[in-house]
């Protein structure tokens, strides 16, 4: 009796099976397979090139310093495959010259200082975000005779590393109060934590900061120390009129009262705030640009958890980045977002 239809389906499929030709189809189909999942897991990839990029912080116990390691630890998770490496740096000015001569791709500096530097790719910075205000610090021990800016004539003082926002900025409020910055006072380019250090040990008078509210190293200080803070406000309208790129980027401030709760007065201080800006460069991808976006103000809350002045970047301020346009993937998110 001839076999049926089935059982001669299934001895030609057994046959075919162990034939050359058939292990060749079938490796060629498993491969396409393969490269089906692929092509499909390419797609879901994000849209940003991965591996490391730099980013230029600040002097360590600053609140750049801090806001840089805490972003870090964010974009490790909503970033999949970027890797944030965190460069200290003396400050704004040090910043501005890594960034625009590519030795990092992202960096905070202040609004004063981006108007000031003319270095190395000047014409090639880009604005991600306004992100906080730093405010302009005076900081003596609570004992000090000064009681205003001009009192500093003939006192050691920290004025901020040489290539730092707080020495631009110490400058140009020594300058407004009728003090020649170089012979005027004792000049000690320290950063604020050797500065706060040396005030503590009784080896400086008086130091300058700028910085977001709270700064953790005047916080530590005058938990060991009584300090007071000396205000600044009396400043306000004279450093507007001086000449130089960047002025029109201070305001008038007020340091909220209890900033440093063991630092006099324990009420509020006049001072003046100048906006930070996070930057990068034009040719940095605009996918990452776009991500880093969109990580700082999705970080807002948690960073501002530890640094309280990053609770202030918001939405609705952070595209007004005068004096930088903003990088073309920053534009795209805001676009994306936008109600």
């Amino acid at each position: 009796m001839a076999p049926s239809t089935p059982s001669r389906l299934g001895t030609a499929v057994r046959t075919a099976a162990g034939s050359p030709l058939w292990r060749t189809v079938l490796a060629l189909a498993l491969l396409v397979a393969g490269l089906g999942g692929w092509w499909l897991s390419a797609g879901r990839s994000p849209g940003y090139p991965r591996g490391e990029t730099r980013f230029a912080t600040g002097v360590q116990r600053g609140v750049y310093d801090r806001y840089g390691q805490l972003l870090q630890a964010h974009v490790a998770k909503a970033m999949p495959g970027v890797r944030l490496a965190l460069d200290n740096t003396q400050g704004s000015l040090d910043n501005l010259s890594r960034v625009g001569g590519g030795q990092d791709a992202f960096a905070i500096a202040t609004a004063d200082a981006v108007a000031e530097y003319n270095g190395t790719g000047k014409g090639r910075l880009r604005a991600i975000a306004r992100l906080y205000d730093d405010y302009l610090q005076l900081i003596v021990p609570a004992g000090s005779p000064v009681h205003r800016t001009a009192d500093l004539k003939g006192l050691r003082v920290g004025v901020g590393l040489p290539q730092s926002g707080v020495n631009l900025v110490t400058k140009r409020l020594l300058t407004a109060a009728n003090l020649d910055p170089e012979h005027d006072i004792k000049p000690d380019p320290l950063g604020v934590g050797d500065a706060a250090d040396k005030l503590r040990e009784g080896k400086l008078d008086a130091f300058f900061w700028s910085g977001g509210l709270p700064t953790s190293a005047l916080t530590d200080l005058s938990e060991h120390v009584r300090i007071r803070v000396v205000p600044l406000g009396d400043l306000a309208e004279a450093i507007h009129k001086l000449e130089g790129g960047g002025t029109d980027a201070y305001r008038a401030a007020t340091m909220p009262k209890g900033t440093y709760p063991n630092a006099e007065p324990t009420d509020a201080v006049a001072t003046v705030a100048v906006p930070n800006l996070l930057i990068t460069r034009d040719d940095v991808d605009p996918g990452l640009v776009q991500g880093m976006t969109q990580a700082v103000i999705d970080s807002r809350d948690q960073i501002g958890s530890q640094v309280h002045a990053a609770q202030l970047v918001d939405l609705r301020t952070a595209v007004y980045t005068n004096p930088l346009p903003l990088h073309e993937g920053a534009a795209r998110y805001y676009r994306s977002v936008k109600p």
